[in-house]
């Protein structure tokens, strides 16, 4: 039996020319409405928007949080960081980690945390918010430790960041330290070697 010949390509599918446009975009918005929240300790970004992949399949936020935090503020955010993806068919996710750099997991996808079967989290509703399927996903925690581009409360670049990222997300940041006039917080020469 002759399979069809014109089946589609694996791989992302977005419906825009330039996604990587749109998810820093979505990235931004998210960073700047996530950082005020308290209990949000730093926001990093990893995954494909740190390299020069044409065509990402996602945005990737690592947020780190003390232990404390009420997680419903930032998942309201994280799923209009999602939904921006969605809206090209691409995605988002928003990893956690805690306050000594232990990766927790994700935020839930679900506006209302009970118990379903497409559900994945180990203790689904024992932390509101929080997917902790560790089973489907882990970060290394060299990666949770030292992340390609930390974004809040300040920016620190690991890696050669790809001109759009430079330009789109990081240079909009730095603007808005200096506006607010938190030299301290923001050394936009920082650089750490691997």
């Amino acid at each position: 039996m002759k399979r069809d010949s014109h089946r589609r390509p694996f791989g992302p599918r977005p419906s825009v020319p330039d996604p990587r446009r749109h998810l820093l975009g979505a990235v931004l918005a998210f960073v700047r409405a996530a950082r005020s929240r308290p209990g949000i300790l730093r926001i990093a970004l990893v995954g494909s928007l740190t390299t020069d992949k044409p065509i990402p399949k996602d945005a990737d936020v690592l947020v780190t949080i003390d232990a404390s935090m009420v997680l419903s503020s930032l998942a309201r955010i994280g799923r209009r960081l999602k939904g921006a993806g969605n809206s090209i068919n691409l995605s988002a996710d928003i990893f956690l980690a805690d306050a000594a750099g232990r990766y927790i997991g994700r935020i839930c996808r679900y506006r209302e945390c009970h118990a379903r079967a497409l559900c994945r989290a180990q203790h689904c509703s024992r932390r509101q918010h929080l997917n902790d399927d560790l089973h489907v996903v882990t970060l290394d925690a060299t990666l949770v430790a030292a992340p390609p581009i930390e974004l809040w409360p300040r920016i620190v670049r690991r890696v050669a960041v790809p001109v759009d990222t430079e330009a789109l997300l990081v240079a909009e940041l730095e603007q808005d330290e200096r506006q607010r006039g938190d030299a301290g917080s923001t050394d936009p020469t920082l650089i750490e070697s691997n």
